[in-house]
């Protein structure tokens, strides 16, 4: 029986006999559980939670309950425990060590695909080693970057290019980071709010905003591939105006159940636009009969060898303040790109 957490309870999260977990239970509403703690078996570790991360758009669909009633079941996470919209233990951004498990596992960094837990006991094959060069904070972030690895896989740029990233958030900025190492290839990264224009520069891109009016923007009107990562419709729409004549719109956003009106009159047609989705439950088509989720997950923790990846670390909170984070979330107050919560903090 999983018992609400007392406030102001001075219960630890990292004692070995129990886990504190993450529930949100209604609109804005969550709350830290006291959880018991099995022992690993056969093939499975135990792990101490260091950090997890708050995934800014994903989740906050889920904390207002917007998962669509069609989507409940495909938008459930591995570790998932209830079911949208509320109760629900929710996340997937997780970052442990293991305590208990195979000997050659036992002390090594790994991250998993779990909700915000203090502690869990997984299948050896959920979990994925973190690179001895990356810091554990920064590991995180290995969720974005899959994401972004399999919007380039769809979108596939090529030497010399012209990327436009409209919205530059978690997953817009990954797209861009991992973009930079193709030679010759230019990245534009649009976002509505004009702080952003830092964090583009630390990743080597280019920063433009929309203007008020007309809704146009100052990028290169001959982009060669155009992203819309920005969870708008206006997002949308502007990557729709800035697509080449013949070219397509990879779209990288989840809006949950919210209406998108699409701009289909206009010049859709005469310029034979494309609209193409990317999603990260599954590998791209391009790649899926040759690699695996686990492998492209493998791959995105490799790159955030990067130290240019900090840029996307918002702030952090203890594991206390998880209600509170959420709270601000679903109140759409929080403005960080991925907030870290620790799980060491007191």
């Amino acid at each position: 029986m999983r018992n609400t957490l007392p406030e102001g309870s001075a219960v630890h999260p990292q004692e070995a006999d129990h886990a504190i977990a993450l529930w949100t239970t209604g609109p804005g509403m969550a709350e830290l559980r006291h959880e018991p703690q099995r022992q690993a078996g056969a093939g499975e570790a135990s792990v101490r939670t260091m950090w997890t991360g708050v995934s800014r758009g994903t989740e906050m669909i889920v904390a207002r309950g917007d998962v669509p009633q069609t989507e409940q079941e495909r938008m459930r996470a591995p570790f998932q425990e209830g079911d949208f919209p509320f109760p629900v233990k929710y996340g997937y951004l997780n970052v442990g060590v293991v305590e208990d498990g195979p000997p050659q596992w036992r002390g090594r960094t790994v991250f998993s695909l779990h909700p915000h837990q203090s502690r869990f006991v997984a299948s050896i094959d959920a979990l994925v080693p973190v690179p001895d060069a990356v810091p554990a904070r920064r590991a995180v972030l290995a969720g974005a970057v899959e994401t972004a690895v399999n919007v380039i896989w769809d979108a596939r740029p090529l030497i010399g290019d012209r990327v436009v990233v409209v919205g530059a958030g978690m997953i817009g900025c990954s797209v861009a980071a991992l973009l930079r190492g193709i030679p010759g290839l230019a990245v534009t990264l649009v976002d509505i709010d004009a702080a952003k224009a830092e964090i583009a520069q630390a990743l080597g891109a280019r920063f433009a905003a929309p203007h008020d009016a007309p809704p146009d923007v100052d990028v290169d009107a001959d982009a060669d591939v155009v992203i819309e990562a920005s969870g708008s419709a206006a997002g949308l729409g502007l990557a729709l105006r800035l697509a080449p004549t013949d070219g397509e719109v990879v779209v990288a956003s989840w809006y949950g159940s919210g209406e998108v009106p699409l701009e289909l009159g206009a010049d859709f047609h005469s310029r034979r636009l494309t609209i193409r989705s990317s999603q990260v439950g599954a590998v791209a088509p391009s790649r899926r009969g040759r690699r695996t989720t686990r492998e492209r997950l493998a791959l995105a923790l490799r790159l955030l060898e990067d130290p240019a990846f900090d840029a996307l670390l918002g702030g952090a909170s203890g594991w206390r303040e998880l209600p509170s984070v959420i709270a601000s979330l679903a109140a759409g107050t929080a403005d960080e790109m991925c907030h870290t919560i620790d799980w060491s903090a007191e």
